[in-house]
């Protein structure tokens, strides 16, 4: 099925095309476009976001050396000019490929669905990323008086491993205000870090496992919080012996044991290393538009990319990380090799020895 096909078309085969065609017509992305089609803009960012492109104009290069096969890519017959992948990303409608970075959320989540911990229900971790911008080339993106930057806030399969929601804000709004946007599912764990809050001791709990420095019950003190939410909560420490530090765990969970409530914080952590993983491998870091529509974009892109990459791992049965699995992608995007026989056959310290050269930087 895949001979003669580049491994860039073999990857777009797994991209659901009717779903976004729908979702172009939803927020009539193609109107007068005869050429650059939202598909075609699409796929364009997702190669340069796979094959390392540092700016708009390293991307256009790039393309133009492989001008001769972007057809066969996705990439439309016509040459694709700097001015023109700018223009799209900077007046198309961002949600175009916010709503399908949504369903491609959902759709690996469903795939890669698993337990990790011995718990019902589904786990999520809270946490956002600041990602810092020039102001004086972002001015809508004004942080402080004199700095700029977008901040991602990002709701993580902690199971899955892939994002559930996320969204994109200026970098001075607090991640409260995105906490709201979310729909809480009923008999799932919601994991934030770091909270500040007055309280006061109920009743303490004995005969406490190992590690468990204490386990109490206990109750916000003021008036206002306490009229918020007269609700008890629990309150645990915990000693890790690995690291050396003590922590300290306030919930609700009042059904689960002290150690299952520190597994399922020190998972948290992976959302953590996506950040890391997004922001080092997935171009957005450097933006290629400078616009908030075109910032959107390139953030809702780079997840769409993540995702897919999420999903090829599932459904080709990988046993290679997913950094692996993009750095041997990033070499190989218009090779015409079969993507089972690619990874199988591919020797990861010769892709490392290759790229570094190539792409100075990349493994700092």
């Amino acid at each position: 099925m895949n001979q003669d096909k580049y491994v860039f078309a073999q990857l777009v085969e797994f991209l659901n095309n009717n779903k976004f065609r729908r979702i172009v017509d939803k927020y009539d992305g193609n109107r007068y476009v005869k050429h650059f089609t939202c598909w075609n803009q699409l796929l364009a960012m997702m190669f340069g976001q796979l094959s390392n492109r540092e700016s708009l104009r390293d991307l256009i290069v790039a393309l133009e050396a492989h001008q001769a096969k972007c057809y066969h890519l996705g990439l439309g017959r016509e040459p694709l000019a700097k001015t023109t992948l700018a223009s799209a990303n900077q007046n198309r409608d961002y949600r175009i490929f916010e709503d399908f970075a949504f369903f491609m959320m959902k759709e690996a989540s469903d795939k890669r669905a698993t337990h990790i911990l011995d718990i019902e229900g589904k786990k999520y971790a809270f946490d956002s990323t600041t990602i810092p911008l020039c102001l004086a080339t972002f001015p809508w993106a004004k942080f402080r008086s004199k700095k700029g930057g977008v901040k991602a806030h990002v709701l993580y399969d902690i199971e899955a491993q892939v994002p559930a929601f996320f969204t994109v804000t200026t970098a001075s709004k607090h991640d409260s205000t995105a906490m709201s946007a979310i729909h809480y599912e009923p008999n799932a764990y919601y994991i934030f870090d770091r909270a500040y809050f007055k309280f006061k001791f109920c009743k303490w709990k004995r005969r406490l496992p190992k590690n468990i420095l204490s386990d109490a019950e206990v109750k916000l003190s003021g008036y206002t919080s306490e009229k918020k939410y007269p609700e008890s909560f629990r309150i645990i420490r915990f000693y890790d012996e690995e690291d050396d530090r003590e922590f300290t765990f306030l919930t609700n969970a009042k059904h689960i044991s002290a150690l299952d409530v520190a597994n399922l914080y020190k998972k948290r952590w992976l959302v953590e290393l996506f950040f890391k993983w997004l922001k080092q491998h997935l171009k957005i870091k450097r933006f290629w538009g400078t616009t908030e529509n075109a910032v959107r974009i390139q953030i809702s892109v780079a997840i769409i990319t993540y995702c897919l990459v999420a999903i090829i791992q599932h459904d080709l049965h990988l046993s290679r990380s997913t950094y692996e699995v993009l750095q041997i992608l990033s070499i190989s995007l218009t090779d015409k090799t079969p993507l089972q026989e690619l990874f199988n056959k591919t020797n990861f310290n010769d892709v490392k020895e290759q790229l570094n050269p190539l792409f100075p930087g990349l493994f700092d």
